[in-house]
């Protein structure tokens, strides 16, 4: 038995790891090496108040701003004021943030939307890397660490799953993905911090890992999910067949990029008056809106007007992945698309990340603290990583001394089930959820699509159930059936949002109704219809 199992190996996961007793024993978990998953590619940086033209209440406003009127003004307020003190905690880890050219005393701090001051630390446009590369050679140091590469969580053992009455989680199931088979991974605390969902869309800026497993778990576990509807789309990833998930960090659009219609117009002033500087959901949704009016594949994004030595400086690692593609972005302008890129929504937390079964915690991406509302800020994610890592952290740390609860965990039964030859059933699936996902539930949405999108998922939940009742269990099982379950759960979210906000927007409630003001929308396992 471990005290803690941490199942995910991102930015969150790896900052708790690193932030609890080194007498604790420690399993973290990932579905493939440690280093894969959505932190690894996050390119724009983390946002705090290090400089000293700035305020912590600047950045407080900008995040309730852009999370129009629906961000938990705590939350905010906590994970802000812990900016600096996180920032300094990564760089006494050795995260080799970018300097000041000409004072490398200082931290070089880039600008992105929605923040009215240059308040992102960044480590060139590979922040996501060198954070999560210099956190994983701390966690090589911790002897009471286990890594457990290459295996995914099945599913949550709860007493209440054993037939008790309280509800505590006590493990996990857990897929050796080498082996193909399930072992039983006991913990006195378990933390779910497996990052978003944005693989239930067809494009996407995710690594296929992002399939929504610790969402899924927590409802199957009997936590409350909230804000759901709220999927944020990068509004720029490079528009190529073979560009799998080529983001183009936004930090472009702050150092002076312009979106373009293929005439060169540019478009975005006449959709706000910040233009390319606007949040997120309002860049993607004018994107959105240009493509459907003249029938065009993709807009374009240029800063070729900068010096190549400030482009190759700023952005080496864009710079390359667009020429490797075709493109010199210092000399043309590059074709964009929106992709699904950030869940805002998440399982219901506290400060502490505590969820609503006990000894479970959730961190990161597939939590909902409050932070980001109907919208996220560009770079506020990371930041909350490392906040809520920490938080959670010192919560199960003064928890340690709890006495765990003595329940006999039955062995995963395989005796009942056989080896499926019906592969094509999970990729028919997938795909399916996939392409309907990203039709009728996309960044503008309807009641009639979200209605046809809800009946085609509740009779295709109802046949992976039968599925995964019937045959032995593999990684591409478990991912289809936490897909289909998360964009269920986005469907229902969606329908119960009568008005558009933020990432929500449909055209059959296209203003904004103040009476939904600080109101989340929370759906409970409990009390809310299950379709399988």
């Amino acid at each position: 038995m471990y005290d803690v199992l941490i199942i995910g190996s991102g930015a969150a996961g790896l900052t708790l790891a690193l932030s609890l007793p080194e007498n604790c024993r420690i399993a973290v978990l990932s579905k493939d090496v440690i280093t894969e998953g959505s932190t690894v590619y996050a390119q724009g940086g983390i946002s705090a108040v290090l400089d000293a033209t700035d305020s912590v209440d600047s950045h407080i406003e900008d995040t309730l701003n852009a999370g129009a009127g629906l961000c938990d003004a705590e939350a905010v307020r906590f994970t802000v004021e812990n900016g600096a003190t996180s920032i300094g905690w990564l760089l006494d880890a050795g995260v080799p943030f970018t300097r000041e050219e000409h004072d490398t005393s200082r931290l070089h701090l880039t600008r992105e939307g929605g923040h009215s001051h240059r308040r992102i630390a960044h480590a060139a446009d590979a922040s996501g890397a060198a954070i999560e590369n210099t956190l994983v050679s701390q966690i090589r140091q911790r002897a009471n660490i286990t890594t457990l590469e290459h295996h995914i969580a099945v599913d949550l053992i709860t007493s209440r799953k054993l037939g008790y009455r309280n509800n505590r989680c006590m493990g996990a199931y857990v897929l050796n993905r080498k082996s193909k088979r399930i072992i039983t991974v006991e913990a006195r605390f378990t933390v779910l911090a497996t990052g978003g969902a944005s693989k239930v869309y067809l494009y996407t800026s995710n690594p296929d890992g992002a399939s929504g497993d610790g969402i899924a778990m927590a409802w199957r576990a009997g936590c409350r999910i909230a804000n759901m509807e709220f999927m944020q789309f990068h509004p720029t990833c490079l528009y190529h067949p073979h560009a799998k998930s080529s983001l183009i960090t936004e930090a472009v659009r702050g150092e002076g990029g312009r979106l373009l219609l293929p005439d060169g117009t540019r478009f975005m002033p006449k959709f706000d008056p910040r233009a390319e500087l606007a949040p997120r959901d309002i860049v993607a949704r004018a994107i959105d809106h240009e493509m459907k009016r003249l029938g065009l594949d993709c807009v374009y994004l240029d800063i070729s007007h900068k010096p190549k030595d400030f482009i190759l400086s700023h952005f080496p690692n864009v710079y390359a992945t667009c020429e490797k593609f075709g493109y010199d972005m210092s000399k043309e302008p590059v074709p964009v698309v929106p992709a699904a890129h950030y869940t805002c929504g998440g399982v219901m937390v506290d400060q502490d990340g505590r969820t609503d079964v006990d000894a479970l915690y959730c961190i990161g991406e597939a939590s909902y603290t409050g932070l980001h509302g109907a919208n996220r800020m560009a770079s506020n994610s990371l930041l909350e990583c490392v906040v809520y890592g920490k938080s959670s952290a010192e919560d199960i740390t003064a928890r340690l001394n709890e006495a765990a609860l003595d329940l006999p965990i039955p062995h995963w039964d395989e005796s009942r089930v056989t080896d499926s030859d019906e592969r094509v059933v999970i990729t028919h699936n997938w795909d399916e959820i996939r392409r309907f996902m990203w039709d009728y539930v996309g960044i503008v949405r309807t009641t009639k699509r979200l209605q046809r999108a809800l009946n085609r998922m509740e009779l295709l939940l109802r046949e992976i159930d039968e599925y995964y009742a019937n045959f032995r269990v593999t990684s591409d099982l478990i991912e289809l059936r936490n897909l289909a379950l998360v964009a269920w759960l986005i469907i229902r979210s969606a329908l119960n949002r009568p008005e558009s906000r933020g990432l929500h927007y449909t055209l059959d409630f296209p203003k904004l109704n103040h009476k939904l003001d600080g109101i989340p929308t929370v759906l409970d396992p409990i009390t809310t219809y299950h379709p399988y």
